[in-house]
């Protein structure tokens, strides 16, 4: 028997692209950003980050924050991710244009991971 591929979200998954677009919050509900993508590692599978949008008007000129997927937990009450950084932190993180690609080399992931003191 096979499962219905369409299912989205039970109460302990979400599919990847329900994730995209979701908001994050940081403290005192600010909203700090909004997930693009997905950052997963390609041997084990695990989420390692997701890439925030923040910056720039109506959706142009923002960039792009790779932010560690452990920094992350789902608040049903806000319908979005919640984190402990806020948006002082984001402006001053590692970050991209949406117009480049980023060097996701070891030596980059261990710059966002030391930002965000996560190891």
């Amino acid at each position: 028997m096979s499962q219905n591929p369409d299912i989205h979200e039970t109460h302990d998954m979400i599919a990847s692209d329900m994730v995209v677009g979701t908001d994050v919050y940081g403290a005192g509900d600010e909203h700090v950003g909004k997930i693009e993508r997905l950052i997963l590692e390609k041997r084990g599978g695990r989420v390692a980050y997701a890439v925030m949008s923040f910056g720039g008007f109506l959706g142009i000129g923002h960039d792009h924050y790779p932010l560690p997927w452990q920094k992350l937990t789902y608040d049903e009450r806000l319908g979005g991710y919640r984190t402990d950084v806020t948006r002082e932190q984001v402006e001053g993180a590692p970050h991209y244009s949406a117009e480049e690609k980023f060097d996701w080399s070891a030596d980059k992931g261990r710059r966002v991971q030391d930002y965000y003191g996560v190891w």
